[in-house]
């Protein structure tokens, strides 16, 4: 039977009544197998398998008829087994809310995983998001109005080789590559809320012109003091059908690097993702944008070594469609970049070689460039 009462289901939250008992459940609840019937879990947590004291025996309510007769067994009538009972009933009660808030609200713990992959050393750092106050000052080096909600401005992913060059992705770079000289994109319903203040003093204010969707072609940072890998455009491709081969995956992480749901119109994000085996490494960043009724962004740049080459072959590829041209297409894959990709036709396709330095010879100033595709 279940601890908590009534009163104490409705305070911790993710449990609500229904409204008389028998009423079958809404689609989108299922049963609590801590809770007398007419109790229902939100956002359908899997429950756990019922003890046997629980098991169902005349019509589903066996369970709870099964418990109460075990209660009764053990108290034997005796008042003071049962007060004793529910002495113990209302400590287990409390430590279980406890669980059940510390569970709603779990502790953030920054994290950092390295790993040496031959000559390359590979960190995976993952932080908080920025303060306020110092996304503020971003903001303003930036010359935006705002950054993403979400913005890790300590996350990133390095690769660096021994000799000191390579390549990292972090935010606050992947955000110099934002355009905001570009038109800006409007929601689905902008014109509709023009139209009903275009009396206002407000709608004749000049805006600055601003990305909102923060829609960037930034494909990495290139790191070195002393040497840096040199970019070649090539006509070479990565060959996909070595990365789908079978092989032990060494070391894999993902860090996101912002994310913004664009009061509420969709969503803007930007992540990278690792995997080492034993024959090459590769890496996936992708930003993906959905404004809602309106279009679907997506800019991906692949990275991968092979360990026999001297080169890494760094793919970027920019898709993008309007929603009214993906009819076709159920909408449920609009919140999945896996599989919405193969519906979007391809805008920009950009293949380059990084090589690397063939003599180490020092340089007056430290290297760091953002590499950020022009805009055609």
């Amino acid at each position: 039977m279940c601890l908590l009462s009534r009163t104490e289901h409705c305070r911790v939250g993710s449990v609500e009544p229904s409204r008389r008992a028998g009423s079958p459940p809404p689609p989108c609840w299922q049963h609590c197998s801590r809770c007398i019937p007419g109790f229902h879990r939100r956002r359908g947590s899997a429950p756990r398998a019922p003890r046997e004291a629980e098991t169902p025996r005349d019509g589903g309510s066996g369970g709870a008829a099964a418990a109460v007769s075990a209660v009764r067994e053990e108290t034997g009538g005796d008042g003071r087994r049962r007060e004793e009972r529910g002495s113990a009933a209302s400590a287990a009660s409390c430590l279980l809310l406890r669980g059940e808030e510390a569970a709603m609200h779990p502790v953030f713990q920054s994290s950092r995983r390295d790993f040496t992959f031959g000559p390359w050393k590979l960190s995976a750092a993952r932080t908080h998001i920025m303060k306020s106050a110092q996304a503020e000052r971003l903001a303003d080096e930036l010359h935006m109005p705002s950054v993403p909600e979400m913005m890790f401005g300590d996350n990133v992913l390095r690769i660096q080789h021994d000799d000191g060059f390579g390549i990292e992705f972090n935010a606050t770079d992947a955000l110099k590559c934002v355009n905001n000289c570009q038109g800006m994109i409007k929601v689905a319903c902008a014109e509709e809320w023009q139209e009903s203040r275009s009396e206002t003093e407000h709608s004749k204010e000049v805006v600055k012109p601003y990305d909102w969707t923060y829609t960037t072609d930034y494909k990495g940072t290139l790191l070195g003091d002393t040497a840096t890998l040199k970019v070649v455009p090539t006509t070479e491709h990565i060959n996909t059908e070595k990365l789908k081969a079978r092989e032990q995956i060494m070391f894999f992480e993902e860090v996101l690097l912002f994310e913004d749901e664009l009061h509420d119109h969709g969503v803007s994000s930007l992540s990278v993702k690792v995997r080492v085996m034993p024959s090459s490494f590769f890496v996936l960043l992708r930003f993906f944008l959905r404004v809602d009724g309106v279009l679907i962004r997506m800019n991906d740049t692949r990275l991968h070594h092979e360990v026999d080459k001297t080169y890494m072959l760094r793919e970027y590829t920019s898709r993008e469609s309007k929603i009214s041209s993906l009819k076709s297409v159920p909408p449920s894959l609009f919140t999945e970049p896996n599989e919405i990709s193969q519906y979007l036709p391809i805008k920009e396709t950009i293949c380059e070689k990084l090589e690397f330095p063939e003599k180490l010879e020092p340089k007056p100033e430290t290297s760091l460039e953002s590499t950020c595709a022009k805009s055609k």
